[in-house]
């Protein structure tokens, strides 16, 4: 099955507000390049029919990224529609219609989780699900337990090989550089462990706020939203050892072997905070108590990361939006020139976005007689933010069955493992002002009196 190509692709949740800004802009870059020409089915229950969801896409593309006139005439031809209620069994023998000479298609679930377990019961009753694929949306679960049912549920219908839970994070492309630095320079490995590497941080910051969108927010919280999946993907990829397999499973297998390593999360780990003017958000509860921004200081308990404090903040209203990790090595192990204050450690910087930055932090003499130092930066790269959408390269390896890019079953369930003791109100939260780095107790997670990396503005 998995070498295997998809020949057809069915998007549950055709008319929502994820199929507008991403699927439709994906499908038709896809057709562009050359990697997608099969039946194109649409599902939803909005009284249509196929004539509203090509305007539908129309819009879409003349919102996100412009309209590709011979790509989106083939959009158009491939595009097909089945309107109805997802509870209805009718609905999924007319999908069933509709796939025609299709045998292995793949199913994606642009829906609340919610309805998994109505629709893959539905697709496997009506002959949907026969050597199918299913492609499903994060969040995957709202705490451990809840992860595990959702697991359980799929799995009577789809063997795990099948099932693809889709983080857009994942897919982006300079995440995917930070995987390939690591493992294609030969330089990093002698020092990536506890012998040398000191800390490492990763952040998350956004300027903004909740965007009109405080009613999804309320109900999930930093946490939940972006530490769970990007940040814990973040940290496996940073942290895993090379895969000995020169398979997709061998990558997946190290990343699940490291966040199975990962202690969770205690309270005296974790601050949480909330930036001031968040209750006037519409769709918050005037009485909210969720977070808006959340620190924590993992421990990873394996040979290579004993003792080294892996710390990662995400937050909204913050002084600057960037995605940033730092990996902080340790002092030299004697103090030649006895420099006051002493020399800052050296470090390897990654800025994953808005821009995209490779650069090594090191320390250069001054002129003079004296042996007096400057921190100085080596950039190896520097660049814009150039990526191929995410949707376009998840959506290509989903139909091809390349998994690699896909959080496992054993992963999702290892990261939840990872904060379910923390979620909900187990931990405070504390006040912040809109601007600043979040609310002060955060400082305490930090070993080091250098205390949290400041992330300066984009220059790209």
């Amino acid at each position: 099955m998995s070498a295997t190509k998809s020949d057809a692709l069915v998007f549950f949740g055709a008319t929502g507000d994820l199929a507008f800004k991403q699927i439709f802009p994906a499908l038709q870059s896809m057709i562009r390049h050359g990697t997608l020409n099969v039946p194109i089915i649409g599902v939803a229950k909005a009284g249509w029919g196929v004539e509203q969801l090509r305007d539908r896409a129309r819009e879409s593309l003349e919102q996100h990224g412009g309209i590709d006139r011979e790509a989106f005439s083939k959009l158009l031809a491939l595009l097909r529609y089945v309107d109805g209620d997802y509870s209805d069994l009718a609905t999924f023998r007319e999908l069933k219609k509709q796939l025609g000479d299709a045998h292995h298609p793949l199913h994606y679930l642009a829906i609340p989780p919610s309805l998994f377990e109505t629709v893959v019961a539905n697709l496997a009753e009506s002959g949907a699900a026969t050597n199918a694929r299913i492609v499903v949306e994060k969040p995957f679960g709202h705490d451990l337990a809840s992860a595990q049912e959702l697991n359980h549920t799929i799995h009577k219908y789809f063997p795990e090989p099948n099932v693809f839970r889709i983080d857009h994070y994942l897919g982006k492309e300079p995440v995917q550089n930070l995987l390939y630095f690591r493992f294609a320079n030969s330089f990093l490995e002698p020092i990536w462990n506890r012998n040398y590497i000191r800390s490492v941080q990763i952040t998350m910051a956004e300027i903004f706020g909740v965007q009109g969108r405080g009613a999804f927010y309320d109900a999930t919280g930093a946490i939940r939203d972006v530490i769970q999946n990007h940040m814990l993907q973040l940290t496996a990829m940073l942290a895993m050892d090379p895969p000995m397999e020169h398979t997709h499973e061998g990558m997946r297998s190290e990343k699940s072997r490291v966040l199975k390593a990962v202690k969770p999360l205690a309270s005296d780990v974790v601050v949480r905070g909330q930036f001031k003017g968040y209750h006037d958000e519409p769709g918050v509860a005037p009485d909210s108590s969720v977070e808006t921004f959340a620190a924590v200081r993992l421990n990873i308990n394996s040979w290579r990361w004993s003792g080294v404090p892996f710390l990662i903040r995400a937050g909204k209203c913050l002084p600057v939006t960037a995605t940033e990790v730092l990996v902080e090595l340790k002092r030299p192990p004697h103090d030649v020139f006895t420099e006051h204050p002493p020399a800052s450690p050296n470090y390897y910087r990654f800025r994953l976005s808005p821009n995209v930055v490779i650069a090594l932090g090191a320390r250069s003499k001054l002129p003079g007689e004296e042996m007096k130092g400057e921190d100085v930066e080596l950039i190896l790269l520097e660049e814009a933010g150039k990526d191929v959408p995410p949707y376009e390269r998840l959506l290509g390896d989903a139909m091809h069955g390349d998994p690699e890019r896909f959080a496992r079953e054993d992963t999702v369930e290892a990261a939840w493992r990872i904060v379910d003791p923390i979620l909900g109100n187990a931990v405070p939260v504390f006040e912040y002002e809109p601007g600043t780095w979040g609310p002060s107790q955060a400082d305490q997670l930090t070993p080091y009196k250098n205390g949290w990396h400041v992330l300066e503005p984009s220059s790209a």
